[in-house]
């Protein structure tokens, strides 16, 4: 096989590139899992407190939608790292994997050193975050169709597909879903948020809400990445604004449905609202012809007045 010579520029790299700056700004922001503070503190005060067990089951709830999202993401993006060809945009993605993994891996512990061992001690019901009554229809059906965008790429890559996939995981998943859950747990379990998403008396989670922290100053860069790009492929006239607005509404009921069958720990009606009007904020500034995407700190702001969470 003969190989073709890449004459098209003096560097690899393009340091002007936005998919370079988002490296960047992921090197820069690197964080540890292993090293996130507060889960011990959060096990005493849930001991302290002593949970019921609809309170227990769903905030387990809540993690294992988050968890298991995580870990579905990190696989399904693989097809789109496969058919990328430009270096600076392998690399963007290629660190987008590792900090969707670093995300599971979270979940994954505070399952393990909170959850479990304050069931044990309370003598609740000690459950796996793999079980499957924490998802419901819509939640499998949000992932069901991003998985099936994503893997579309390897049978017909073309800008139209390479748009639905960035819609389904970029903009759906993690710009409204992810980012509507995070809002919902950072009012649930701290004193941030919105007060009227807040119900009963659940104690502050410092260490499940520093996870989230970082996990969001993670996902502002995934979510500018694929506005970026979609964004890039409507003004450009090759994909039509239609496709964008009509996967985001066939996502729309399923992440509706993905918050709304919550009662114990959070209000869902201000949820749906949040989520609904993240994606039609999402669609105005990929369609509108003067509009910007906003900075990687503003994605990550939960419209509260609160700083964002990549804000030194």
């Amino acid at each position: 096989m003969t190989q073709v010579e890449d004459t098209s520029r003096d560097m690899r790299l393009d340091p002007e590139s936005f998919a370079q700056g988002y490296f960047k700004n992921a090197v820069y922001r690197h964080w540890d899992p292993y090293e996130i503070e507060g889960l011990e503190e959060d096990k005493e005060k849930f001991l302290e407190y002593e949970p019921t067990e609809s309170e227990m089951e769903e905030s387990r709830m809540a993690v294992a939608r988050f968890g298991a999202g995580e870990e579905a993401v990190t696989e399904d993006l693989m097809p789109l790292a496969m058919v990328l060809s430009d270096i600076n945009d392998q690399m963007f993605i290629s660190s987008q994997i590792y900090e969707e993994a670093k995300h599971t891996q979270f979940f994954d512990r505070y399952w393990r050193e909170v959850f479990n061992p304050v069931a044990e001690e309370l003598g609740l019901e000690v459950t796996q975050p793999t079980d499957q009554r924490y998802f419901n229809d819509d939640y499998i059906a949000v992932f069901d169709k991003t998985e099936d965008a994503m893997n579309r790429l390897l049978e017909e890559d073309t800008p139209e597909n390479r748009v639905r996939a960035y819609c389904h995981y970029h903009l759906g998943v993690e710009s409204v879903l992810a980012q509507t859950g995070y809002y919902g747990i950072t009012s649930a379990f701290s004193d941030k948020g919105s007060d009227e998403i807040a119900l009963g008396d659940w104690p502050d989670s410092n260490g499940l809400v520093n996870g989230i922290a970082k996990i969001r100053s993670d996902e502002g860069r995934h979510v500018g990445f694929g506005m970026q790009k979609v964004r890039g492929y409507v003004q450009s006239g090759e994909v039509d604004e239609s496709v964008v607005q009509d996967v985001l509404m066939d996502l729309m009921p399923h992440i509706a449905g993905t918050v709304s069958d919550f009662e114990e720990n959070v209000n869902p009606v201000p949820l749906v609202e949040y989520a609904r009007d993240k994606l039609m904020r999402r669609i105005d500034i990929i369609t509108e012809e003067d509009a910007e995407i906003p900075g990687v700190e503003e994605l990550v702001k939960l419209d509260d007045g609160e700083s964002s969470a990549t804000a030194d």
